[in-house]
């Protein structure tokens, strides 16, 4: 049965405040699809769009290429698993998994042998008579999903369902979810700010920003080849050097760094950029190396961060002053890495094709205590 949904021209407002502008997008049946962005995007306005929850300002919802408007809650072939769980602490987990179905007039009969199916692909068998409340975190979050697919739908939507779990279990649990979807074949519409999750689960992923989707891609091409600024920073990490367009050929340009010479060689710019046009480069850390003193980039190593599989350095540019974060991995040799030390100066460099030019959109907003992306007056 088709299990798509059709989002056409949507826009959401709440008084004179636009949560959602017009948003037009496509998720196939079957499909993993993740909304990822930071607290306060649209994105859990979109997912109770969807839902029901909500109705939309302007523009349709379609699931199955059926139009929703006027469908209840209720009546849609969607189930929800909230943050919370939202499950009955003092039910059974049959109970509580075969709430739906009751509430539907399904018989006992019919309610167990489904109950007992669904634990099964959860891997709780046995734990039907147990209460909520003797559960782990990760069993509850395996009975939420079981109640959800109960009642049979064809689009299941989550919101940010593992945010309160441990990152050993959310790490398990995203294995579990993605291995689920792949035996039941529904859709999964997935909310997230963890761009960990939305990368690991997802066939394709929206990145949203002040209730606009900035990109919609798979998620190595998210990362791989980000379309704005904002999926630039948001989805890993990234340094950012602003620059002058000296020259384009093709997707390829030439870049001067004003005090820090000319930067890329030529890196790859996916949107058309003029000669002399303000621009940003985005190298991640991860693809800056060292190299020989006089090339590359001049920098002060500030701090280094020993993280097991790799060493993170914090360091500043001799020339601009700008921050600069180089991850390094044990492919250099011991020797090499003790010579990185606070307070040394140090050479970096990177190959032009791991770069990403982009117009220089001033960077998203970043918050002062963490630097992490932040949005405002969102929902």
């Amino acid at each position: 049965m088709d299990a798509s949904v059709e989002l056409d021209r949507v826009v959401m407002r709440f008084g004179d405040f636009t949560a959602i502008e017009e948003t037009s997008l496509a998720i196939a049946s079957g499909e993993f699809f993740s909304f990822l962005g930071p607290s306060g995007c649209g994105k859990t306005t979109l997912l109770n769009i969807v839902s029901g929850f909500l109705t939309p300002s302007a523009g349709a919802v379609r699931i199955g290429g059926e139009a929703m408007a006027g469908v209840s809650v209720n009546r849609r072939p969607t189930a929800m698993i909230f943050q919370n769980l939202a499950l009955f602490p003092l039910m059974t987990v049959f109970e509580n998994i075969e709430f739906g179905l009751e509430v539907r007039g399904v018989d006992r009969k019919t309610r167990r042998a489904t109950s007992e199916r669904l634990l099964a692909l959860v891997a709780l068998e046995g734990s039907g008579p147990k209460r909520v409340t003797e559960l782990s975190g990760g069993q509850k979050q395996r009975v939420a999903i079981a109640r959800a697919l109960a009642v049979e739908p064809r689009v299941l939507l989550l919101d940010e369902p593992l945010s309160a779990l441990d990152l050993k279990l959310r790490q398990h649990m995203r294995v579990e979810l993605k291995a689920i979807q792949r035996k039941t074949g529904i859709t999964f519409i997935y909310i997230t700010h963890d761009q960990g999750e939305a990368l690991n689960m997802s066939d394709r992923v929206a990145v949203m920003s002040a209730g606009r989707i900035q990109q919609v891609a798979d998620p190595m091409t998210l990362y791989r080849s980000p379309q704005t600024g904002f999926v630039a920073a948001f989805v890993g990490e990234n340094n950012r050097l602003e620059a002058k367009v000296i020259d384009r050929q093709g997707e390829r340009v030439r870049l001067d760094g004003g005090a820090l010479g000319e930067l890329s060689g030529r890196a790859t710019a996916p949107t058309p950029l003029a000669n002399g046009a303000a621009a940003a480069l985005y190298v991640r850390p991860e693809h800056l190396r060292p190299v020989a003193p006089g090339q590359g980039l001049e920098a002060t190593i500030e701090a280094l961060h020993f993280e097991g599989a790799w060493v993170m350095l914090e360091t500043r540019l001799a020339a601009s002053g700008e921050k600069l974060r180089v991850q390094l991995g044990h492919e250099l040799s011991r020797q090499h890495l003790e010579a990185l030390r606070p307070g040394q100066n140090a050479h970096f460099g990177f190959d032009p094709e791991d770069a990403v030019v982009l117009p220089d959109d001033g960077g998203p907003a970043l918050d002062e205590a963490t630097g992490e992306v932040v949005e405002a007056g969102h929902v």
